[in-house]
């Protein structure tokens, strides 16, 4: 179909009037009237800190189910927490994208193992994961803790252990973890914040 330009325009502008017509509400058929529902209306809100840096913003997360023993729950929404006084309800790219993560099949949600010279990880259970971190560290203490230097000094040291603490911790919860570390003789102590 050949057209010139005067009559591109007149087929465009009748489209488009007649499509503004129909917006307008000037439709054939008889229009429904719905109220749609407030998406988390009936959702529960949740707060947490976001898990990337060592800002530690604050999460409002809103997920369904209401909490029974036998109700799945699923997050439909994450935002900043506008009570929070570190962000104030903003959230950085990562921190508004939290919800892919949480929401990620590739999401560890358990403690893994792989034994010396397997090549596949096996799952474990949390109190397995806890009592073996135990013994390693345990082990490790009792063959190179050193409770004297070369010249007699008492310095109660573990110098082949290292620890990093969470800096989105509370000053409570990391007054208390380094007290903890230096009292097994962490020398290596450091925090997220720094990295």
């Amino acid at each position: 179909m050949q057209m010139n330009r005067r009559q591109f325009f007149k087929i465009c502008s009748a489209g488009l009037g007649g499509s503004s017509i129909a917006v307008m509400g000037f439709s054939p058929t008889a229009a429904l009237a719905e109220v749609r529902a407030f998406k988390l209306a009936r959702a529960t809100e949740t707060r947490s800190t976001c898990p990337y840096c060592s800002v530690a913003c604050g999460l409002l997360v809103y997920s369904t189910g209401d909490k029974s023993k036998n109700s799945h729950s699923e997050i439909i929404h994450v935002e900043g927490d506008p009570d929070n006084p570190v962000n104030r309800g903003t959230l950085c790219p990562k921190g508004a994208g939290v919800r892919d993560m949480m929401q990620s099949k590739d999401r560890l949600k358990w403690p893994e193992v792989r034994e010396p010279g397997a090549k596949e990880w096996k799952r474990i259970s949390w109190h397995d994961a806890i009592e073996r971190i135990a013994k390693h560290m345990k082990a490790d203490r009792d063959k190179n803790f050193v409770a004297q230097n070369k010249d007699g000094v008492t310095v109660n040291r573990w110098p082949t252990f290292a620890a990093l603490a969470a800096s989105a911790a509370t000053n409570e919860g990391g007054y208390i973890t380094v007290k903890m570390l230096r009292t097994l003789g962490v020398t290596q102590l450091d925090t997220q914040a720094r990295i």
